[in-house]
């Protein structure tokens, strides 16, 4: 199970091949490989990088299991 990693929300869904959508805290997510990267969804649609308040090592391997 995914874990958001700004909120600790499990209220993950998906929305493309490697994308995700966190319901609590309206961020959106990319997964490649071992890499997540965070995004925030302005009002135009357009996402701004949220990376850069993260640590490295917090983002680098997010929690996922198959169910």
């Amino acid at each position: 199970m995914m874990r958001c990693p700004n909120c600790n929300s499990k209220d993950i869904g998906k929305i493309g091949s490697h994308q995700f959508y966190c319901w609590g805290c309206f961020i959106e997510l990319t997964v490649n490989g071992e890499k997540m990267s965070v995004y925030q969804v302005e009002e135009d649609g357009t996402l701004s990088s949220l990376d850069d308040l993260f640590f490295e090592e917090d983002i680098a391997q997010p929690e996922m299991h198959a169910n």
